[in-house]
């Protein structure tokens, strides 16, 4: 099957959600949540995440996480993961008990694919507090693909991972997880990079990006927005209207995409220093905020 072929499917099997200019959206992708052992890069920007995504949460923004939430490569189960970043995952629960929380799988999490897998996985954990199961997503959905509607003027966004476009990355990525667990997690500890990636190998990176954007002209433009590279993109008005909301494991900071009265913004958090040598987490504005309106073609 080409990149051409899965983009069309998950795009046809995407969940629609519709939205008007009142809706608000922060799209994270790529946090690679782990373990906290030496090779969880999400350990580094967790609170710089927790901190932007509970202002989200005050702030009335639904959650949309484009794929490889959880590092379900190098880690071999979720329980790990949940006891190393519980504080994040019940702030996540938060958002899915108001139906704020939106979930695409990716590359690294591509098991939550299977219906069943995630109701086993996620639908509840053991709270040693009260010798119990307790409930964490309950009857949560995973999808391959997200179809953003405004009510009014019909235009679409369409969310994914991107990793549609990466073959190896899509068709083999049991072996990629099995090399990754074996090979690659010891030496990643040692600063040595998986080149199987695209975050990590730039050629590698321009021919997924380069599939993408000749999938977007073949379907009139239609905003796309994906994770998978890491790479943030926010195209101008009248280009190629290819997104990319970067990553969550950035050195010290955290990129993503805002959507707010009808606009759509690049934005980073990280942490800054203020004059009294104080160390804060700020949010900056990259790019935007553009009308989405601005990228519509007749």
């Amino acid at each position: 099957m080409s990149s051409k072929k899965r983009l069309d499917r998950a795009y046809k099997n995407a969940h629609h959600i519709a939205f008007d200019n009142t809706s608000k959206f922060i799209l994270f992708s790529d946090c690679h949540r782990g373990d906290n052992s030496f090779a969880d890069d999400f350990a580094n920007n967790r609170n710089i995440y927790f901190h932007a995504l509970k202002h989200y949460y005050l702030e009335g923004f639904s959650y949309c996480e484009l794929g490889d939430g959880d590092e379900l490569w190098e880690n071999l189960s979720f329980e790990s993961i949940l006891n190393a970043h519980k504080n994040v995952y019940l702030l996540m629960k938060q958002f899915h008990e108001e139906n704020r929380l939106h979930m695409i799988w990716g590359n690294h999490d591509m098991v939550y694919r299977d219906p069943k897998y995630v109701e086993k996985t996620l639908s509840t954990y053991f709270d040693p507090k009260v010798g119990e199961d307790v409930e964490l997503f309950c009857d949560i959905k995973y999808h391959e693909g997200i179809v953003l509607k405004h009510t009014e003027t019909g235009q679409e966004l369409f969310l994914c991972h991107g990793h549609q476009a990466d073959w190896w990355n899509y068709l083999f990525w049991r072996w990629s997880r099995f090399m990754v667990r074996i090979l690659w997690k010891p030496l990643n500890v040692m600063g040595i990079a998986d080149p199987t990636s695209p975050a990590k190998n730039y050629k590698e990176l321009i021919k997924v990006e380069r599939r993408t954007k000749k999938w977007i002209t073949e379907n009139n433009n239609l905003i796309t927005v994906t994770g998978h590279t890491h790479r943030p993109r926010f195209p101008e008005p009248g280009d190629i209207a290819f997104f990319n909301d970067g990553s969550c494991v950035h050195p010290r900071s955290i990129t993503g995409l805002e959507i707010e009265n009808g606009k759509i913004s690049l934005i980073k958090w990280q942490i800054v220093t203020t004059e009294d040598g104080t160390l804060k987490i700020d949010r900056f504005l990259l790019e935007g905020p553009t009308p989405l309106m601005d990228y519509k073609t007749e």
